[in-house]
């Protein structure tokens, strides 16, 4: 089987939490231009990516959307939960640990790591913080897949070869410089990067564009 590509399982995820949205509003199906509307993607970008699950709608009543939520399911969730490891456990570490936690997903948040001997054995939305000296056993221990990166970014690097060696298969990134690990998946998150996104885009010249296209 083919890997889908980065940007479908982005827009996978993204369609199953307005789904199961829609669902919890009374909503049982659902045309393939409403889901684009409420993305603000194209129509064809919908039915391709649903295309590639091997799914399709009816001409009457579109999609049914339990079944939607199901099929992603399948095909982007693990049959049993992931586990995950937080490095870093300053301000952004704690929010995630605290977002992690309270949201019911698959992926079990299992372990934090700090090298601040004021952090460790401290407890964070329930979990232990460990020393970062026992990263590998813990992360063997604990079968945990998936690390994420909130150290300084002088840490970054090194920290991520760690994880690859502990048996880590997937690194989130959070920290603003690029991880040259191979042999993993990386995902970088750029904070600076969206920000400026953003900041082009709210430029008041270009907003009055964005704004003469939506009449």
């Amino acid at each position: 089987m083919k890997l889908l590509p980065e940007r479908t399982v982005e827009r996978l995820s993204q369609y199953r939490r307005v789904l199961q949205r829609q669902l919890d509003n009374g909503t049982e199906s659902i045309y393939s231009h409403e889901l684009a509307k409420l993305l603000h993607i194209t129509p064809v970008q919908v039915r391709r990516d649903i295309m590639l699950m091997g799914h399709s709608g009816t001409l009457r009543r579109g999609y049914n959307i339990e079944n939607l939520i199901h099929l992603i399911g399948q095909i982007i969730d693990c049959s049993g939960q992931q586990k995950i490891a937080i490095i870093g456990i300053g301000n952004l570490g704690e929010a995630l640990a605290n977002y992690l936690t309270e949201n019911k997903t698959k992926l079990q948040l299992s372990a934090v790591f700090d090298n601040n001997m004021d952090k460790v054995g401290k407890i964070y939305s329930g979990i232990v913080c460990y020393n970062i000296k026992n990263l590998k056993k813990i992360v063997q221990r604990e079968n945990i897949t998936i690390g994420i990166l909130t150290v300084p970014p002088s840490q970054a690097n090194e920290i991520a070869l760690k994880l690859k060696e502990a048996g880590i298969l997937g690194i989130i990134n959070y920290t603003p410089v690029s991880i040259n690990v191979k042999g993993i998946f990386i995902e970088q998150y750029d904070v600076i990067t969206s920000l400026e996104k953003v900041a082009y885009f709210a430029k008041p010249k270009n907003a009055a564009i964005l704004q003469e296209g939506c009449k």
